[in-house]
């Protein structure tokens, strides 16, 4: 893996602080419950009226989500690729806002979210979202309108497939990209969703699972399943060409810059919308969330400084994002103390991830989605698994039962093993899933625009455009 003794050393230095940190801040003992807890979950409460201020939250919360894809994610990604390709990379999120949004209206609301079976809801159910209205719907959200819940979720929809499209920047036909995204978000977004957080699905902790595994805002939905989809995507698809004998360097990294600050901003409504409320626990989320980034980025530049002598503005973005991720599914589970030491973590596993790891194996993620996104969301997952606090979430120890008796799902053994099944799972749909959808694509359209398309760049040989012109 090109280790130097020395850098392993301080890599290994680094880990063992921050994991020192994370030590410190394991969950306390869980407070009385035998008082009843506050509506800090709409998602089991039995409401069923509209709160005015529940419902302005989660509209908000809509479109900071939908913010982080345009202009967000748009600038983000954009600003990364060369100056050749960065229409083609834009226009990558911007299609999803439009495709996305009709599968959804269409049947993928209903197939996420209609009642059905383990792994996925009725798509008749709610075909063009009938039954779709002002009434709220008690299994999810009781004091939202059920249209309200089904715009929030559906934010989550168009940017999941979007942030893949970060591995395969550059070399990806278009139309080959659009009917990937098309089925991929039918056979591994969709039932991810329904799994996780329909009523009645495998995992889902709080209505009717099976397995339950605790992921607040889409750590399995979004970024493990998205992360592990653009590993595989950028190894089918292979190199660009030139990669890694050429440098290819970002064109314009302040435009990276601006939209990882909407990336941040965004986020809030993430996770902290995620609460389908607007009480305590959208606080908590959204505190647990902003230090999680601020870690990360503290953590991520310290160890780039350590390592290489001097701290990169790009590694101090990234490092940003990577706490984002990684606290997604954490963020309605955890303290402060503990998120922040979650944020320490995601800083340097990142970091090495998309140098260390990376570079051992050779593949060219693009954009490094995996490195980020997959491999921070699967220790975020993890981590929650021992540091998930009642205090936090009462619900967590008085909502799950089996066999007629109720089991905690605070911090321990047994929630780890229930994580590390939920990210398998998660894992092994994606790959295999993703691995199908290619070659199908493959045999239809082709995957990989021709040499001297790529030579030319994607946004003239796909889009007859240039972002440029003197």
């Amino acid at each position: 893996m090109n280790f130097t003794h020395s850098s392993l050393n301080k890599a290994l230095f680094c880990s063992y602080l921050v994991l020192l940190g994370i030590l410190f801040t394991r969950p306390l003992p869980a407070a009385d419950l035998t008082a009843p807890p506050p509506q800090i979950q709409s998602a089991v409460a039995p409401v069923v009226s509209v709160n005015s201020g529940d419902n302005a939250w989660l509209l908000a919360s809509a479109a900071l989500v939908l913010m982080m894809t345009a202009p967000g994610l748009i600038l983000f990604y954009g600003g990364l690729v060369r100056t050749k390709n960065v229409l083609s990379t834009m226009m990558h999120s911007l299609i999803l806002m439009a495709v996305i949004s009709t599968l959804w209206m269409v049947f993928g609301y209903s197939m996420a979210f209609s009642d059905g079976n383990a792994f996925f809801g009725n798509p008749f159910t709610h075909l063009f979202l009938k039954g779709v209205g002002g009434a709220p719907n008690p299994a999810y959200a009781g004091t939202v309108p059920a249209e309200s819940f089904m715009l929030f979720q559906m934010m989550f929809a168009i940017i999941t497939p979007a942030l893949i499209s970060g591995a395969v920047a550059e070399r990806v036909k278009f139309k080959a990209y659009l009917l990937f995204m098309v089925l991929w978000t039918i056979v591994v977004y969709l039932p991810l969703c329904h799994m996780m957080w329909g009523k009645g699905g495998l995992f889902n902790w709080a209505n009717g699972g099976k397995i339950p595994v605790l992921d607040f805002a889409g750590g399995t939905v979004v970024h493990i399943s998205s992360g592990v989809s653009a590993l595989v995507f950028a190894l089918v698809i292979g190199k660009r060409d030139g990669f890694p004998r050429e440098p290819i360097m970002p064109h314009n990294v302040v435009l990276s810059l601006i939209g990882a600050g909407l990336l941040w901003v965004g986020w809030f409504g993430f996770n902290a919308g995620s609460a389908l409320n607007a009480g305590a626990l959208a606080t908590s989320a959204f505190a647990a969330t902003h230090f999680s980034a601020a870690a990360a980025a503290l953590s991520w530049t310290g160890t780039e400084w350590f390592l290489k002598g001097k701290p990169s503005v790009l590694g101090a973005v990234s490092g940003m994002v990577a706490g984002l991720a990684t606290i997604t599914p954490a963020s309605g589970f955890v303290s402060v103390p503990a998120a922040f030491g979650i944020g320490l973590a995601a800083g340097v596993v990142c970091y090495l991830a998309v140098t260390k790891l990376k570079a051992a194996f050779g593949y060219d993620d693009s954009l490094d989605v995996f490195g980020v996104h997959g491999v921070g969301s699967m220790t975020g997952m993890l981590l929650l698994g021992f540091l998930a606090n009642p205090e936090v979430n009462p619900l967590i120890a008085t909502t799950f039962s089996k066999n007629g008796v109720v089991v905690s799902l605070a911090g321990g053994p047994h929630q780890v093993w229930n994580q590390l099944a939920g990210v398998g799972a998660t894992v092994m749909l994606a790959a295999i899933a993703t691995f199908i959808i290619l070659k199908l694509v493959d045999a239809t359209v082709g995957l990989r625009v021709d040499q001297e398309d790529e030579s030319l760049g994607l946004d003239l040989s796909q889009h007859g455009e240039r972002a440029y012109n003197e």
